[in-house]
């Protein structure tokens, strides 16, 4: 079979990010950037990398297909390392009570909140769930994004949370874009369980995880460790029981309060906590001299008005810090890559520089998967994003606007 070669030459920059696991502290700001540089891929996989002279020098120009990408910059493929994508029911009159001053609580009463995409999403067929997430994943793919993560939990129930894997499964199979699964049945309790949080924890423990582990396709499982959801305490019993069969550990920790979320992520390593907008400080010098990746959720700080995680004391305390959308129907409608890098910048304080680490090599290492995706660097997947303009520090500026021309998954193109 023959090799199936691209090269692109000319690159104003070439931002690799380069290399294999996390970068924390003062290292997210080093991207190692190749001026007027060219990436070489066969058959989906990086080859060569470095100066446009030096990758003609190694390579038979005649065996690919080239791209002059004079006056623009090339990344790596962004990784959203946390979204909940998948679901029906829309929440858009919720947002308005919300900007009315209603509470959390008044929303809920009023039929709003988690429990409403529950049920709407509980009686959503195969097949809407299908084409509702290739749509939502073709948005995603024309603003850079070449890994997404997706998580289920709003099922709730044995059958529908199957099913929300399933189509994820099916949509990795079928989109240019790779979906890592997550399993969130702890997600809410469901009201069939209320009041009966510990009977649920147990009940996910024993009948659920087992089965969604036979699946084979599942990498993550989450938990909601939140007050008002599931304690410190609960969210220990269910991770611990996880990584027995074998899952990766993410969480959902310290979004709405200071609860001890951040702690119990760093006691146990797991890959990374999430939202963490209310980290204690003891929480995040833990973090820092742990393995967890910090993921950051800017877009819900936006979209529900509310303090933003303290990402630049994070970066300065030592910690390796991602970024990521948090797309879902309720707190953070967007799957925005733009409004998500400005909102880091201006108001988190990172740097364009730890910006770009944090949804480059950071994401894939939420994901576990920074040994082969997150870098422009050779054997890696060839998933890069070719921009509009000379310099990553337009992704930021160009506040809200889609800056990519081109993205490259597996080696292959797609003209935004």
């Amino acid at each position: 079979m023959e090799e199936e070669k691209l090269l692109i030459k000319n690159a104003s920059q070439v931002v690799t990010c380069s290399g294999f696991a996390a970068k924390k502290g003062a290292e997210m700001a080093e991207l190692d950037i190749i001026k007027d540089g060219a990436v070489a891929v066969a058959n989906g996989i990086i080859t060569h990398v470095g100066t446009t002279k030096e990758v003609l020098r190694q390579i038979n120009t005649e065996e690919y297909l080239e791209i002059d990408a004079e006056g623009r910059a090339l990344l790596p493929g962004f990784v959203d390392s946390h979204t909940h994508f998948l679901f029906d029911g829309y929440r858009e009159e919720e947002f308005s009570w919300r900007l009315q001053g209603d509470s959390d609580m008044s929303i809920m009463a009023r039929g709003g909140g988690i429990v409403s995409t529950v049920n709407a999403t509980r009686k959503c067929a195969y097949e809407k769930l299908l084409n509702l997430g290739c749509e939502r994943l073709d948005d995603m793919l024309n603003m850079g994004v070449t890994t997404v993560e997706g998580k289920s939990g709003y099922g709730l129930d044995f059958y529908t949370e199957l099913t929300l894997l399933r189509v994820m499964d099916d949509l990795n199979e079928r989109h240019p874009m790779d979906v890592v699964s997550t399993f969130l049945g702890a997600h809410a309790v469901p009201p069939e369980f209320e009041g009966r949080t510990d009977d649920y924890i147990t009940y996910v423990i024993k009948d659920v995880l087992p089965h969604i582990r036979s699946e084979r396709t599942v990498t993550f499982c989450d938990v909601f460790c939140e007050k008002g959801a599931f304690s410190v305490e609960q969210s220990e019993r269910l991770l611990r029981a996880a990584r027995s069969l074998r899952f990766k550990l993410k969480m959902h920790a310290d979004g709405i309060g200071s609860f001890g979320g951040t702690e119990l992520a760093a006691k146990l390593k797991i890959v990374s906590a999430d939202h963490l907008l209310h980290a204690s400080d003891a929480g995040i010098k833990r973090l820092a001299r742990s393995c967890v990746v910090a993921t950051l959720l800017p877009l819900t700080s936006f979209s529900l008005d509310e303090p933003y995680a303290r990402g630049r004391e994070m970066i300065d305390a030592g910690c390796a810090v991602a970024l990521a959308t948090d797309f879902n129907p309720g707190s953070s409608f967007s799957c925005s890559i733009p409004l998500l890098f400005s909102l880091a910048c201006i108001k988190m304080k990172l740097s364009p520089e730890e910006a770009v680490t944090a949804l480059t090599i950071n994401g894939a290492a939420a994901l576990g998967r920074a040994g082969k995706i997150g870098s422009i660097d050779v054997g890696k997947k060839a998933d890069m994003v070719l921009l509009k303009f000379p310099s990553y520090k337009f992704i930021p500026y160009h506040i809200g606007m889609n800056v990519v021309d081109t993205v490259i998954k597996d080696g292959e193109l797609y003209i935004v």
